[in-house]
């Protein structure tokens, strides 16, 4: 029997929600940048292969979850400029928002996979080359053909969600999309600093108050969509209207 030989490119379906997901093979990265005091100091991490999902979860797969009693429904029903979100069929494919940490975390479980470790969504992000954003290195880049942000201080792109998938452009080294700007997402870690020398499958401390977000999100600038910056730790008990998820599996 064939069997195919697993690379950059390689993609998958997850059976449960029928989420594309891409492959990230293994092997090391260079890890943070000298930017502030959150994303030093740069070091390596080395990691197991793994697969990430192409995309944020979207309303039409979180319902699944929903449906099956395994997750709650998001704190409200509406987005920034729509009053209807959550519930409308006309935004199935958009990412669903007004969820904490615990229900990204419940919703991976159900799903069969598991929330990306901060580590994983950086690589998946920004591959092998230290590029600043997951499309390129140049600063900016072509503005909103490559992602969903905040243009200038009173200029947004769409100036909400945009449907999951809707800046191929913008694709990571290995295919993930949206993975700045859109919605900012919850990973596995809780908020630390980082190691100063090579670390093999980090997952960040063992405890902490507050869950790392990464990506930026629609309402972010540029600056917060780099693919190595920090948002902050947030609350993991907190939900917003800008704030969502994705999940990863180790084969």
């Amino acid at each position: 029997t064939f069997t195919p030989t697993l690379g950059i490119g390689s993609t998958m379906i997850r059976p449960s929600d029928g989420m594309t997901m891409v492959y990230v093979p293994a092997g090391q990265f260079t890890m943070g940048r000298p930017y502030d005091n959150s994303t030093i100091p740069v070091h390596q991490v080395n990691l197991d292969a793994y697969w990430i999902d192409q995309t944020e979860v979207t309303n039409a797969m979180y319902s699944l979850c929903v449906r099956d009693g395994q997750c709650s429904v998001p704190y409200l029903d509406g987005s920034a400029t729509r009053s209807s979100y959550y519930s409308s069929p006309e935004y199935g494919n958009y990412p669903v928002i007004y969820v904490d940490w615990w229900d990204a975390m419940n919703y991976c479980d159900w799903a069969g996979a598991r929330l990306p470790t901060e580590a994983e969504w950086e690589k998946a992000a920004r591959g092998t080359d230290e590029r600043i954003y997951p499309w390129s290195n140049p600063e900016g880049g072509d503005g909103c053909s490559l992602a969903n942000f905040l243009i200038s201080f009173s200029t947004h792109c769409v100036g909400d969600t945009a449907s999951v998938g809707s800046y191929p452009l913008g694709a990571s080294p290995y295919g993930a999309l949206d993975m700045a700007g859109n919605v900012t997402e919850w990973v596995a870690d809780w908020f630390g600093f980082y190691p100063s020398s090579l670390v093999t499958n980090p997952t960040g401390p063992a405890t902490g108050t507050l869950k790392i977000m990464r990506g930026g999100s629609w309402e972010a600038n540029e600056v917060k969509c780099y693919s190595f910056s920090r948002c902050c730790g947030r609350d993991p008990d907190l939900k917003q209207y800008d704030w969502g998820f994705r999940c990863a599996v180790s084969p």
